[in-house]
């Protein structure tokens, strides 16, 4: 039995790098598969696992392949609602300890609402988030504006943000100093650029870039399934999908408050104990929000989560 640690996953195969840095082709032993059936894929980037290697004929994989029985239990992981199967729930990657989310005021737009259920989603599984501001060089005076107010925003409610820029160079060693020596892994719209902030912190990746398309400023999608690189720096980053749609599954009504921070602290001094900050009164919410302590674009957020009908409420 051997050890590893999955840095890539294409569904069907699974690439594991166990101790010595030697990389095995494996797949999953079939009892094993069923264990999580409520998961369109039981193993994901960042799981660390056993498996065994198993002779087979030359013609596959140098004659030899991994079968993973095993899976260490996470620590955490950040999932989606599969794009087939809306009930069913596909990781993306697992034992995190930061996520990155590039987010771009424009080339193509990243809106409040995404951003306010990425930070909700990764709340809930306590997963720390550095919010990157892209394609500063691409900004007007307006842009660059809004960009500055939602920093301010953020970083006030306690997220480390920074803003880079691939072309310029700008924040480019702030964010290998953010990175270093932790798992991370990266997500945002597809277009605002994580692949290429990638390719130029971790030289010699070559991952694929697109351009934005011109009718619609908006990504095309470039990557097609995660993958973990080692950072020559110290760290790993995982590269992932971009994503229209991310967040958390069985998120009840009654928990979303509590995965925006500020209103949840806020909300002890609620006049009831189960406050939704809708209706009642005597909620310290509300008045928060009126008196600026709280931003509209936040409450905004956690009252769309809130009001998602049970149908959509997976795709937070």
């Amino acid at each position: 039995m051997k050890e590893g640690l999955v840095i890539k996953s294409t569904g069907s195969w699974y690439t594991v790098e166990d101790e010595n840095g030697e990389t095995f082709e494996c797949k999953i032993k079939g009892k094993f598969r069923i264990k999580e059936i409520k998961n369109t894929n039981p193993v994901a980037v960042g799981d660390r696992v056993g498996f065994t290697i198993q002779q087979v004929s030359a013609d596959e994989k140098d004659g030899k392949i991994g079968l993973i029985t095993s899976i260490t239990e996470r620590k955490n992981y950040i999932i989606r609602r599969s794009i087939n199967l809306s009930k069913q729930a596909h990781i993306i990657a697992a034992n995190i300890d930061q996520a990155v989310l590039v987010v771009t005021m424009n080339f193509p737009v990243t809106t409040t609402t995404f951003i306010d259920r990425y930070l909700a989603s990764a709340e809930a599984y306590r997963i720390p988030v550095l919010i990157v501001f892209n394609k500063v060089d691409r900004y007007d005076t307006a842009q660059k504006q809004k960009m500055n107010q939602l920093k301010d925003l953020y970083e006030k409610i306690g997220y480390k943000c920074m803003i880079t820029s691939a072309k310029s160079g700008v924040g480019l060693q702030e964010l290998k100093d953010g990175l270093k020596d932790k798992t991370n892994v990266i997500n945002g719209h597809s277009g605002v650029g994580k692949s290429t902030l990638i390719n130029i912190i971790q030289p010699g990746l070559n991952l694929k870039t697109k351009e934005i398309s011109d009718s619609h400023q908006t990504g095309k999608h470039t990557t097609t399934y995660s993958e973990l690189f080692r950072l020559h720096f110290g760290g790993y980053i995982i590269d992932t999908p971009g994503i229209k749609a991310f967040g958390v599954l069985e998120m009840e009504p009654w928990e979303i408050s509590h995965y925006f921070v500020e209103i949840f602290n806020v909300s002890e001094n609620c006049q009831y104990n189960n406050c939704s900050h809708t209706h009642e009164p005597g909620c310290a919410v509300k008045m928060a929000v009126e008196n600026g302590e709280i931003a509209t674009s936040r409450f905004i957020s956690y009252l769309g989560l809130l009001e998602s009908d049970e149908k959509y409420r997976p795709a937070f």
